[in-house]
């Protein structure tokens, strides 16, 4: 059944993939022809050699939160001893570090804080437009906005819309996790509902600011729900583009990290198989993604998480981007990850390597004047094979 369908997808206009046509794949094909296929799509939605990357950093301008997600090991409830909130002045510093590296974005996350107001957030907002005007500021995930509306007894709309007028440009896509709630509630309770998530997306979206989709898996849920996540997204991108509006620019998926959190002490005898995912796995997660999101133009190869050599291999299933430098990253280091930051010239390499041309873009898939760097050292390793 599945070489049918798999089948059906090759060439300019396939069908829509159903829940049940992606699930079937996800679970039975092959896994070459299966990255074949995503290969071609990819090739089909964004012609051409390049492949996208972007000069960035991660700041994570409080690490006090509220929800004690499961898997997250870099939260800490408010009154706890290692509990900080970044100063004005302590978050403009890492901008300008990323000013001196020619960077166009900053993705500004941190908890669900209860001792700020909507006002620390707009003024912190305005001081680094006026610092900082050339840095695109994608801050807030949906979580953190319903955080701020419960502390000032506004809506997410009223709160978004503050937001934006401070000049905000886009609404990062964490917090997404899993939009299944049997696996949601489960991992985080008091995250609220998939409904949520997807609401506050919706109003974003409305208002003109960048978003994209993400997806964290691993959690012992099955393709099934993998696929019903994506399937919840693919109708929100469907009711945005029907609005005349820019949707989701991306989607990006990578599994939960295990290594240091509550969740992670699941992982121990019978259940240790059920968690997490290995290369084979994400990698396959990459491929169906391309084929299911017809909506969606760019896949994000997550690196962070599986590794610049496994990154470097999903660009030939599925995906056109290589993701960002960082420079700076908190949340899943926390769980246990080395690497979370990488060298513009270490992007390239991977992207030369793979036979494809390294492009500079911006948070909205603009492309870049990107320059040749040149590498300080004589070779990088060859990646190891892949162990399926």
């Amino acid at each position: 059944m599945w070489q049918d369908i798999l089948k059906q997808q090759r060439g300019p206009s396939p069908p829509r993939l159903t829940v049940e046509d992606a699930t079937e794949l996800y679970e039975n094909a092959d896994f070459n022809l299966l990255r074949s296929a995503a290969l071609e799509r990819r090739r089909i939605v964004n012609p051409g050699n390049e492949v996208t990357y972007m000069i960035d950093r991660n700041v994570n301008y409080t690490n006090v939160c509220t929800i004690n997600c499961q898997f997250c090991s870099f939260y800490r409830p408010p009154g706890h001893r290692e509990t900080y909130t970044q100063t004005y002045e302590q978050i403009s510093s890492r901008f300008s570090e990323l000013e001196d590296v020619e960077g166009v974005r900053v993705l500004m996350q941190g908890g669900v804080n209860p001792d700020l107001p909507l006002s620390w957030y707009t003024d912190l907002i305005r001081y680094l437009r006026e610092h900082h005007p050339s840095i695109a500021l994608d801050c807030f995930s949906p979580i953190e906005i319903e955080g701020i509306a419960d502390v000032c007894g506004l809506s997410t709309l009223e709160v978004l819309t503050e937001l934006k007028h401070a000049g905000m440009h886009g609404l990062p896509g964490g917090g997404a996790e899993m939009l299944v709630d049997d696996v949601r509630l489960d991992i985080s309770p008091k995250k609220g509902s998939a409904e949520n998530w997807l609401r506050v997306m919706h109003e974003a979206q409305s208002l003109g600011l960048t978003t994209s989709a993400t997806n964290v898996f691993g959690f012992g849920e099955s393709r099934l729900h993998r696929v019903q996540h994506m399937e919840r997204i693919r109708k929100l991108q469907d009711q945005a583009l029907e609005k005349g509006w820019a949707g989701f620019t991306s989607f990006i998926a990578w599994p939960v990290q295990l290594e240091s959190n509550v969740f992670g002490r699941r992982n121990r005898g019978q259940n240790k198989l059920l968690l997490g995912a290995g290369p084979t796995e994400y990698l396959r997660q990459v491929a169906i993604s391309r084929l299911f999101f017809d909506n969606i133009r760019h896949i994000q190869g997550s690196w962070p998480t599986m590794g610049l050599d496994i990154a470097q291999m999903a660009l030939f299933g599925g995906a056109d981007d290589i993701g960002s430098t960082m420079m700076e990253e908190n949340v899943v280091s926390a769980s246990g990850t080395d690497k979370t930051c990488a060298l513009e010239v270490e992007l390239q390499e991977a992207v030369r390597r793979a036979g494809f041309e390294p492009m500079r873009r911006d948070s909205d898939y603009n492309l870049l004047e990107t320059p040749n760097v040149t590498p300080n050292v004589s070779e990088f390793p060859a990646p190891p094979p892949l162990q399926t």
